[in-house]
């Protein structure tokens, strides 16, 4: 893209009629980020995100990430799933959202806070188009994860889950489920192999599972070796999406808390790579990944789409 084309699209909204998005991916991990400190956004985001998160009929994305001012932190981010729903945290959106702040001109620094839903979270630069992201100490306690999966302090690891005879079409039965959150809940479930494993069927099984009250993430893994695990995530309120950053936390986590993994991994997802690393269990997990902006553009707005104040 030319520099003149590149700025003929900065103002967002050309005429009152469009607004301005910037299309990015973490890790295969894709997002479209409004800017609602340059623009006025529609006042239902809920519902304008369902439109413009569609593939077919809208920009279509895993979630829209929406910048606001803070007065907890530099800025603030809210993030919204393609069925309208707003969630606590991304890790794949946070490095992308922070990449965006540095190629918008809206910040120069080379780490800041952005405060989220579940709290202030601090990525920073890594080098041309990484970010490492301080995830804070994962969440153990299974009341705080949320999860009835097992009763007082945790962690919650290998618990048995029975699913429905004819849920899979043969007799595997139960499942064993670890659990952690990130600031977001997150099931992780190891699998023989995760090309075959059944994401759909047994994800979204899991994500509206009763034992989880908040709904929950789903990822299926398969460890390789020592240094490196296979990802394969099942997101709520999305489905299957290519990369998940607080889910290779959390799976890492459970890994490393089984005794299975090093304490700095490498988690292979279908969309690219992470590291995260956990130097112990009163340490914060480190997770550095790619963030890239693909393209910029407008999208028209439509007669129930009123914007902001």
């Amino acid at each position: 893209m030319t520099a003149e084309t590149n700025q003929r699209f900065q103002p967002g909204r050309a005429d009152g009629l469009h607004l301005g998005f910037t299309k990015m991916h973490g890790a295969g991990n894709d997002f479209v980020v409004l800017d609602g400190l340059r623009d006025a956004l529609p006042k239902d985001l809920s519902v304008f995100s369902q439109r413009i998160a569609h593939r077919q009929f809208g920009i279509g994305c895993d979630q829209i990430l929406v910048v606001r001012s803070s007065q907890r932190a530099d800025f603030r981010m809210e993030i919204f799933n393609p069925d309208g729903s707003q969630v606590e945290m991304c890790a794949n959106g946070i490095r992308a959202f922070y990449k965006y702040l540095r190629d918008h001109g809206h910040t120069d620094q080379d780490e800041i806070g952005v405060e989220t839903l579940s709290g202030v979270v601090r990525p920073r630069w890594a080098g041309i188009d990484q970010v490492t992201v301080d995830m804070a100490q994962p969440i153990l306690t299974p009341s705080e994860i949320p999860t009835t999966l097992v009763q007082g302090d945790g962690p919650v690891l290998d618990v048995p889950i029975e699913i429905p005879g004819d849920l899979l079409g043969n007799e595997t039965n139960p499942i064993y489920v670890s659990s952690v959150s990130m600031g977001n809940p997150h099931a992780v479930i190891e699998v023989p192999d995760v090309e075959t494993a059944p994401v759909e069927a047994l994800g979204s099984f899991i994500e509206h599972h009763p034992a989880f009250p908040n709904r929950v993430n789903v990822e299926f893994i398969a460890i390789e070796s020592r240094q490196r695990i296979r990802q394969r995530t099942w997101e709520r309120g999305t489905g299957e999406t290519l990369a998940c950053g607080s889910g290779a936390c959390a799976v890492a986590v459970s890994a490393m808390l089984r005794g299975a993994v090093d304490r700095q991994v490498t988690v292979a997802l279908r969309g690219g790579e992470l590291s995260i690393e956990w130097a112990d269990d009163n340490a914060h997990v480190y997770m550095t990944g790619p963030a890239t902006e693909v393209y910029v553009g407008h999208i028209p707005l439509r007669d129930d789409e009123p914007l902001e104040a």
